[in-house]
C-alpha cells in the first residue's frame, strides 16, 4: 500500500513529501489539470524505467515533461525551435492542457524519457501544485496513471491501484478529469496535432 497525502488539506506537506520521493528516484501519483499522472525525475538514474514498468508498456513510447513555466521549458529545447507561433502558444495556452513536442536542446539530451532522444514533449499544467513541484525539483517526467491501453481513473487511489505496482507516494488532489492534453508536434513549421484533447485546432489557430 502506497503512502497517501492530500494536496487539498495539506498542500505544503504534499509538496515536501513528493519532492523527497522524486529526488530519491521514486515515483509519485499526482493530480494535474487533466488526468492523474504518475511521475519521476528524468535526471535520476533508473527513475523513469520504473514508470514504464508501472504502465506495463514498452520503453520506446515517450514520456511527457511537466514544467513550472515557459522559461523552464525553453531550457530544454533548441532555441531555434521556439518560433513566434510556439512562443504565442506558450504565452496564451500555458498553463493549460497543451503538450508541445519540440527538438531537444543539447543540454537536455541526457533526459531519460523513452522514445526519440531528439525531441521532448513539454507541458506547463494549470495546476499550482505541479508547477510548484517542478519549480522545486526540476522538470518532471510523467504519463497518465493507468496501465497502457486502459482507462484513466478519476481518483488518486483508483489511479494508484490501476498501475502494475506500488508507487512511493500518492498525492490526492480530489476528482480528476478523463480528457488528456492536446499533443502538438511542433518540430516543423507545418505543425500537426498528434492527439486532440481540450485544446482544439481552432484554439491553436487563434
Amino acid at each position: 500500500m502506497s503512502d497517501v497525502v492530500s494536496a487539498r488539506t495539506s498542500p505544503d506537506e504534499a509538496l515536501d513529501r513528493a519532492a523527497v520521493v522524486l529526488q530519491a528516484g521514486g515515483t509519485v501519483v499526482l493530480p494535474t489539470d487533466t488526468v492523474y499522472g504518475v511521475a519521476a525525475l528524468p535526471g535520476v538514474a533508473g527513475a523513469t524505467d520504473a514508470l514504464f514498468r508501472l504502465k506495463d508498456r514498452a520503453g520506446g513510447q515517450p514520456l511527457a515533461v511537466l514544467v513550472a513555466d515557459a522559461a523552464q521549458a525553453r531550457a530544454l529545447v533548441d532555441p531555434l525551435a521556439v518560433t513566434a507561433e510556439v512562443a504565442r502558444w506558450m504565452d496564451r495556452l500555458w498553463p493549460g492542457a497543451l503538450t508541445l513536442v519540440l527538438p531537444r536542446s543539447v543540454e537536455a539530451a541526457w533526459l531519460a524519457l523513452g522514445g526519440s532522444e531528439a525531441t521532448v514533449g513539454l507541458r506547463c499544467p494549470d495546476s499550482d501544485f505541479v508547477r510548484a513541484l517542478a519549480a522545486r525539483v526540476g522538470p518532471i517526467a510523467t504519463t497518465s496513471a493507468n496501465r497502457h491501453g486502459e482507462p484513466t481513473p478519476t481518483t488518486a487511489l483508483e489511479a494508484a491501484a490501476a498501475l502494475a505496482g506500488p508507487v512511493g507516494l500518492v498525492v490526492d488532489g480530489g476528482p480528476a478529469g478523463t480528457v488528456a492534453s492536446t499533443v502538438v508536434d511542433a518540430t516543423d513549421v507545418r505543425w500537426r496535432i498528434l492527439r486532440e484533447g481540450s485544446v482544439t485546432e481552432h484554439d491553436l489557430r487563434l
